[in-house]
């Protein structure tokens, strides 16, 4: 990551997190009144092959005593009314501008992976990752929704790990090799705009 990158990061970060310091806290006082304890989800995701770091995000599913790997149709049942919204508008990712503030991630990059994935497929992410994980990327714009209806037909753990396998590792990652060739500040700003849009959309 470029200095201009990390300052313009934390800039941003700084910024929302003064504007967003009412709606943050009003959305965290909601799913504890609604949904109950914990208000956050914390799990591990890689900023390096090598190199894990909690991810935090608010909340959006019936906890369990074991939960791995990445969301599908096999989970839908669990995810609550208030996170179905929070999801809808990607208002679960705003308690990741602590993980910008920290360094964890940018925000704009590739989505961080689970480490499993990254053992599994090293030799993909030894490339993807040498972009700073982000909040949001290419990928996300142009991929979220059609990894989301592919997920979606899964109806057990093994049959979502086969899918995103098979159909969106290797997708995503192509395009976030593209954003890796082509980055600058102002395709960041593209992206971050395109996110807010579809986010209100």
């Amino acid at each position: 990551m470029t200095p201009a990158k990390r300052l313009f990061d934390i800039a941003v970060a700084l910024v929302l997190g003064i504007l967003l310091a009412i709606p943050i806290a009003l959305t965290a006082l909601l799913i504890l009144i609604r949904d109950g304890r914990p208000v956050f989800y914390i799990s591990e995701r890689m900023e390096t092959p090598t190199r894990g770091f909690p991810l935090v995000k608010f909340r959006t599913m019936k906890t369990v005593a074991q939960d791995s790997g990445v969301s599908g149709g096999d989970k839908a049942a669990r995810i609550t009314r208030t996170g179905r919204f929070l999801r809808r508008a990607r208002l679960d990712e705003v308690p990741q501008l602590w993980n910008v503030l920290k360094g964890d991630i940018s925000f704009v990059g590739p989505r961080p992976p689970l480490r499993q994935y990254v053992e599994r497929f090293p030799a993909i992410y030894r490339e993807v990752l040498k972009s700073r994980p982000g909040i949001t990327g290419l990928a996300s714009v142009y991929f979220h929704e059609h990894e989301e209806r592919l997920l979606a037909r899964a109806r057990t753990s093994a049959e979502t790990d086969e899918i995103y396998s098979r159909a969106c590792v290797p997708r995503k990652a192509r395009i976030d090799l593209i954003y890796q060739r082509h980055r600058n500040i102002c395709m960041d700003a593209m992206i971050m705009l395109k996110t807010v849009f579809k986010g209100l959309r």
